[in-house]
């Protein structure tokens, strides 16, 4: 077992074919050990309290070892994709080839995705243009689910998180990953629908989720589709 830096960077190496990097997070919020994969990237977290020695979380970690890699082992392929012309991507859950274009902007036509300018910064003109659509989906989504709960949001904001697909804040603002307009129409739905439940009730309680399955019944079935599937989203890399 090789620990780095718990007092700095917090990561320990789990020695072994292949090693496993586990990052360590101390919390005020821990009453115990616990180690989480997170379904988008395989990333290990070993959660532990504060004052929690650091000879008892190595300890724990090897305990669990056997579980650990059973875990990263069942998980999907994660490698990253990089997007470029000839690439297969889900826009609105349709798959769709990039492919070279003429004229100003990006455009849907039939099954293809043209994508006219410099072909090496496909994936960048493609990005943006995905960023566009998704701020219109999810605008337009919060809006209506806004108007069924009788509340209004305070702004709306687009991120490239890995670890949650959207938030709202005490203050009504609504942040969602723009890469969910790449899933199914229902599934951004579903997302617009969790987060604006969130002006209602700041929690995830019974009270909360009843708001859920008023405004958007049969929200079960695009949660599934998110923890089936959308850590696919998250391999397409766009950047140069």
């Amino acid at each position: 077992m090789v620990r780095v830096g718990f007092k700095g960077f917090c990561m320990a190496v789990l020695p072994g074919s292949p090693p496993v990097e586990v990052h360590l997070k101390r919390s005020a919020r821990a009453r115990r050990f616990s180690l989480r994969v997170s379904r988008l990237d395989g990333k290990v977290t070993l959660s532990m309290p504060l004052r929690a020695r650091d000879g008892d979380a190595l300890a724990f970690l090897r305990g669990h070892e056997g579980w650990l890699r059973e875990t990263l082992q069942a998980m999907p392929d994660s490698r990253v994709r990089p997007v470029g012309l000839g690439s297969v991507i889900p826009v609105e859950g349709r798959d769709l080839v990039l492919t070279a274009g003429s004229g100003r902007g990006v455009r849907v036509e039939g099954d293809r995705l043209l994508v006219p300018g410099d072909p090496a910064r496909a994936g960048v003109r493609v990005a943006a243009w995905l960023k566009v659509l998704a701020r219109d989906r999810l605008a337009a989504a919060s809006t209506r689910y806004a108007g069924l709960v009788g509340r209004s949001y305070s702004s709306l904001a687009l991120r490239d998180t890995r670890s949650r697909w959207g938030s709202c804040s005490p203050e009504g603002r609504l942040m969602y990953s723009w890469r969910l307009v790449m899933a199914p129409p229902a599934v951004l739905d579903y997302v617009a629908a969790h987060e604006v439940a969130h002006l209602v009730e700041l929690n995830h309680s019974p009270a909360y989720w009843a708001v859920v399955d008023r405004i958007h019944p049969g929200w079960k079935v695009q949660r599934a589709w998110l923890h089936q599937h959308g850590q696919t989203l998250h391999r397409l890399r766009f950047q140069d």
